[in-house]
Formats: C-alpha cells, sequence, structure tokens
C-alpha cells in the first residue's frame, strides 16, 4: 500500500495536511529529516505511516510517559501492534516486552530516552529491524530548548548503530537557534528541514487588562457557548475556578495532574461530549487532545514562556473557524508573577539540600538505591523537611530532567486489604451475601496471603477476574471493613519515585549544576519574553508570537487585541456620555451594565461617568447603580 492508502486504511483521512506528505516521501527514501510542525500540525503521522509501509520497527523516542501511552492506545485501537518502555518497568517485564518487540511483529516501540542510557537495553534495541528512528519533543535535546534533557544526548549513539535507518526529529515549538542545535545534537547527516509557519490565521490573540477576571470569563463564556479551556497554574485553581464557572451558570469540569485515571477520563470524556462547555485546567491537560472545535482558550495567569502558551492558545479552532486566545491580566500580575515565579527557581545549593534529604527519606545509604521505586507524596515530603512545595517540585523536576530520579505523575491509589476472620466465616459471609462471591472469590483465589498479613490489592485485576467494575470491588471491601470482616486501608499517592542512580550527593550534584544555572537563565529569559508579549500595546499579537519564533516576514493579524484597537473609531468623552444618558432614561443601570450594553472599555466608562457625575447629569442610588436627573 502507498502512503495515501495507509492513511485512509488506519487513520480514516483522505489527504495529507501541509506539509506531512513531503515529509514522509523524505523518509522512504532514507534521508534525515528535521520538522518542526506547531501545535495541531499532525507529528506523529510523519513517522506513523512510514513505520507501517516498510518492514520493521519504528523506535520512537519521547520524555512524555502520558503521550506515549496516548499514542500506543490509538494505535492498538487501530489494530496496529506497539508497545511502551517507559520508566516505572521492571527489568523482567523489560526484557518481555523486547521479545516482544523482536519476535511478536510489533510496528512501534516508544521510550524514553533514559532508556538509552542502560547499556543492555541498547543491546537488546540493536539487535531489532528498526525501520525508523523518531524523535518526539525534540526540543528537549538543545541545551538551548525550554526543557533540555541530558539523556536526550546519547541518541546520537543510535546513529553509530544505525548508519543506514533515517532519523526524523519532531518538536511543535523551537526557536532558530534551538533548531539548529536540534540537528547538530542528533547529529543529523544533511537533514531535509521541514517548517510550517506558525501562524494561525483564525485565532485572535488577546490580551485584556481586567481587574475582575471572573466577571471577565463570564462576558467571554457568553458571547462564545462553544467548548473552551481555561487554564489555571495549580491544583487548587482548577476546582475553585471550576466551582466559581459553575454558580456563574456554566457547565464545567476540571483536569489536573492529581486525578486518578478514572477522574480524568471521566471528566475528558464530558467536555469532549460536551456534556459541559468549560475544561479548567492545569498544563497537564492538552497531550494529544484533538478537539478541532474549541471556541475560546482563556489564560488567567500569565505562562511561563510563550512556546507551552503558543502550545496552550492553539488548542483553539483547529477547525479552522474564527477562535479566541484570550490573556486575562491584572495590573499586578506581571510584579507578582516575576517575584513567585524567580523565587521558585532552584539554585545549586536548595537542589543538593532536596537530594539529600529525598534519599535520606527514603533511607538510602551513599552508593545504594540504584532502580529502587517508591510511591511519594510532595506534600508530606515538603511537611516534614519544611521545604516550599513548589520550588521543591521545580528541583525534582529537574532531578527528572537529567535522569538522575523518574517521577511518574500519575495519581495513585494503593489498596491494602487483610481478612481478619478465619476461612469458614468469610464463606458464611459470601453465602449469606451472593452478590459480593464474585469479588471475594477473586480475591481469596489471586491473594493467598490476604488471612496473614495486609495484602497490596490490584482492584482493576479483581474486577475483570470477577465481571465487575472497580467502584463495586471498592464497595464490596468497604462493606466488609464495616461488618470487621476485613482490614481495609487506602492510600493515596501524588506519584512514584525511582531512582535511577546510586546514591553520590556531592558528585551527583556537582555533575548537573551547570545545567541548571543554564535552565535558570534560559527560563528567566523566556519569561522576560512573556512580559514584553504582553505588555506591549504598539505591534500586533500575532505578529509579537511570529517573531519570537524567527518569522520576520509577517504582517498584522487584523483580528488581535492591537489590531481591533486600530479598527475601532475613537468616540469623544462627550458622545460616550450622552450615549449612556440615552441608555439610562430606560432603567438604572451599574457601570458593568453600561460597559456592556455600549460596547466600551472600562476606561471610557469611568471617564465619562466621571464627567456626568462632576455635570450633576447622573447620580447614584443604594444599589450602586447610575440614575439619570
Amino acid at each position: 500500500m502507498d502512503a495515501q492508502q495507509i492513511l485512509k486504511k488506519y487513520w480514516n483521512h483522505d489527504s495529507f495536511r501541509e506539509p506531512q506528505e513531503a515529509i514522509i516521501q523524505s523518509v522512504l527514501e532514507g534521508k534525515d529529516a528535521f520538522a518542526l510542525l506547531p501545535t495541531g500540525g499532525g507529528k506523529s503521522i510523519c513517522f506513523q505511516v512510514p513505520a507501517m509501509m516498510n518492514p520493521g520497527i519504528c523506535l520512537v523516542i519521547s520524555p512524555l510517559i502520558a503521550l506515549m501511552k496516548d499514542q500506543v492506545q490509538n494505535l492498538q485501537k487501530r489494530d496496529i501492534k506497539a508497545i511502551a518502555l517507559t520508566g516505572g518497568i521492571s527489568s523482567d517485564e523489560t526484557i518481555d516486552l523486547l521479545d516482544n518487540c523482536q519476535f511478536g511483529n510489533y510496528k512501534f516501540l516508544y521510550l524514553s530516552p533514559e532508556r538509552l542510557q542502560s547499556d543492555w537495553v541498547l543491546e537488546r534495541i540493536k539487535g531489532l529491524p528498526i525501520n525508523l528512528i523518531a524523535i518526539d519533543e525534540a526540543h528537549c535535546v538543545s541545551q538551548w530548548g525550554h526543557d533540555f534533557r541530558p539523556a536526550y544526548l546519547k541518541i546520537s549513539k543510535l546513529k553509530e548503530h544505525f548508519p543506514k535507518v533515517p532519523f526524523l526529529a519532531l518538536t511543535a515549538s523551537a526557536t532558530q537557534r534551538v533548531q539548529d542545535d536540534i540537528c547538530t545534537q542528533l547529529g543529523l547527516t544533511n537533514p531535509a528541514v521541514f517548517k510550517k509557519s506558525f501562524a494561525r490565521e483564525n485565532i485572535a490573540y488577546m490580551v485584556f487588562e481586567a481587574e475582575d477576571k471572573l466577571f471577565r470569563i463570564q462576558q467571554i463564556l457568553t458571547k462564545n457557548p462553544e467548548p473552551s479551556i481555561i487554564y489555571v497554574r495549580n491544583r487548587k485553581a482548577c476546582h475553585d475556578v471550576s466551582a466559581q464557572v459553575t454558580t456563574m451558570g456554566f457547565k464545567s469540569t476540571f483536569y489536573h495532574g492529581g486525578l486518578t485515571q478514572k477522574e480524568k477520563e471521566k471528566n475528558m470524556q464530558s467536555w469532549l461530549m460536551e456534556d459541559v462547555q468549560v475544561m479548567v485546567a492545569t498544563n497537564a491537560f492538552g497531550m494529544g487532545i484533538d478537539k478541532p472545535n474549541v471556541r475560546t482558550v482563556i489564560h488567567i495567569q500569565l505562562p511561563e514562556n510563550l512556546e507551552n502558551y503558543y502550545q496552550e492558545a492553539g488548542r483553539a479552532g483547529r477547525n479552522g473557524v474564527k477562535a479566541f486566545a484570550v490573556l486575562l491580566l491584572a495590573p499586578s500580575d506581571i510584579q507578582t508573577t516575576e517575584s513567585q515565579f524567580l523565587s521558585v527557581l532552584p539554585d545549586k545549593i536548595f537542589l543538593k539540600e532536596v537530594y539529600i534529604k529525598l534519599n535520606n527519606y527514603f533511607q538510602i545509604g551513599y552508593g545504594e538505591g540504584i532502580n529502587e521505586t517508591f510511591s511519594f507524596n510532595l506534600n508530606h515530603f515538603c511537611q516534614r523537611y519544611k521545604f516550599p512545595v513548589l520550588k521543591t517540585f521545580n528541583a525534582m523536576q529537574f532531578l527528572d530532567n537529567q535522569g538522575i530520579i523518574s517521577l511518574s505523575k500519575e495519581f495513585s491509589e494503593k489498596i491494602t486489604v487483610r481478612f481478619l476472620l478465619e476461612s469458614r466465616e468469610v464463606i458464611r459471609y459470601i453465602s449469606l451475601n451472593p452478590s459480593d462471591e464474585p469479588v471475594v472469590t477473586a480475591i481469596l483465589r489471586n491473594y493467598s496471603g490476604v488471612y496473614e498479613i495486609e495484602t497490596a490489592i490490584n482492584t482493576n485485576l479483581i474486577a475483570r477476574k470477577s465481571g465487575t467494575s472497580e467502584e463495586n470491588v471498592i464497595e464490596v471491601l468497604k462493606r466488609m471493613h464495616q461488618k470487621e470482616i476485613c482490614l481495609l486501608h487506602s492510600q493515596s499517592n501524588d506519584s512514584q519515585l525511582t531512582f535511577n542512580e546510586v546514591r553520590e550527593d556531592e558528585r551527583t550534584i556537582n555533575r548537573i549544576a551547570k545545567f541548571l544555572q543554564q535552565q535558570n537563565e534560559i527560563k528567566t529569559k523566556q519569561f522576560e519574553s512573556v512580559i514584553r508579549y504582553v505588555s506591549d500595546k504598539k505591534q500586533c499579537k500575532s505578529r509579537l508570537l511570529l517573531e519570537y519564533f524567527g518569522e520576520t516576514d509577517t504582517k498584522d493579524c487584523g483580528i488581535c487585541s492591537f489590531c481591533i484597537t486600530q479598527k475601532k473609531i475613537e468616540k469623544s468623552p462627550l458622545e460616550i456620555a450622552q450615549n449612556i444618558l440615552a441608555l439610562l432614561k430606560n432603567s438604572p443601570l451599574s457601570s458593568r451594565e453600561i460597559e456592556n450594553s455600549l460596547e466600551l472599555s472600562t476606561e471610557e466608562t469611568i471617564f465619562a461617568l466621571q464627567l456626568l457625575l462632576e455635570n450633576n447629569k447622573v447620580k447614584i442610588n443604594n444599589q450602586n447603580q447610575y440614575i439619570s436627573l
């Protein structure tokens, strides 16, 4: 089958997007390639289609576990054999998975770059019939990228083992300096370079100053009742803003890294199926999301960099219809966010302290700890050592990026059970409660030691074995716990933490300290670019974004917050005052109602009302409304 037929058969698309077909052709010709495809450009198709056309297996290197899992699930749904080799998998399981790749006719092997640091994994990969090596999120290979990971530097070693296999580097956001660095660091041979413009002509980039952001959100969502995303910075804000939006009369849900997989799925589906209009989310939401009719993406806090902002804003208007990317800015936001942002960047001293305490927390001795995995609760850890949570999280994320530890961001729930009664009493219980029998029997068959010690139970496994749901398994166990038939403990964990190296305190931190300093400098400069973007009132917002990404041949978009002010015919304060008086003849109104009715800015409204008050043309009643005199 040719590329078009593969696309139709497995993805049910009739045609490729520009420049997918040219990238695929380059790969099929055996050439190295670099592709810069902004959000929604369909990066995965560029390696998935040619991999399906050639015999052998495609090796996909990606730093994002959630994205790997998402892509593997999507391939499996299309009856394409794919495997993900992520960080928390044991050596035995890894050997089994690699055996499957070698002998099971698999087409895709996804792995994190840290996996290449294991010599035996690399040796096994050398023996696979690799037909293409795709490097996703390739900006991570550049020391000038916004998420540099030293483990990515190991990828170039694959060139020695697979000199005739094409390499395809893909990223959604990279400045020119980063693009050049990617090609150098990966050792790409005369790469064909494909760049799609960052211009999204149907997105109106808006920056609005708003003291009352919730009121502005209410205006936006009322005017645009289609699906929307509101991005916030943390989990607490997710819950709070979602509740406030619901109180305003809009159906809303939320999404962040602290939800269970079931909660994520449930909330995601209610938004995708449009049972709710608004998704309030942290940046954990977005990977693999391709909902075409998102009308508005609203940021109510300043993003850390324009790369992330562009990707998140770009989830609007995938169907080509006019959409809005709105950033709401309170007067104090820049100063507050800047001091908050800089105060949570860890320095070498703090990083070393966190690393040592982390090892002490899990009682790991010097020279020990490699490949040990623990359940980890960040808040408990910070409380014990009186560390600031966000700064600690940033330090741990840096250790994760450097491959010192692996921190899975997925929420897990550990359930342990111990039967308190002897077996004949348990049998008597299930004879009296036949609806509970399948669950109890499944536990007894799979966990023989459940009478002697508290035993960790895989509720998903028990649900499958007993032909019921996980919720029902937990309900049965809760009932038995209440009746003192069993002891039930449920412990929630934010994540799992794996130590990838032996503990070497000083040596470990000294080795990576230069990267930390460099990263802090890059992050500071990137945040300064965000400030320039929101503060500049003399240029088109779309042009500012395009120029940041190195596009110089740009023109005003005509639809952003700057461009519409240029088009707007300025009304004189006298004319506005007359319009307000005409409006107030019908009924008393608040300043907000006046602003909305006449589509004025807050400044225009306040100035005109002050004129009218000074000239005794209006007065304010006890409901804070204006009345004409």
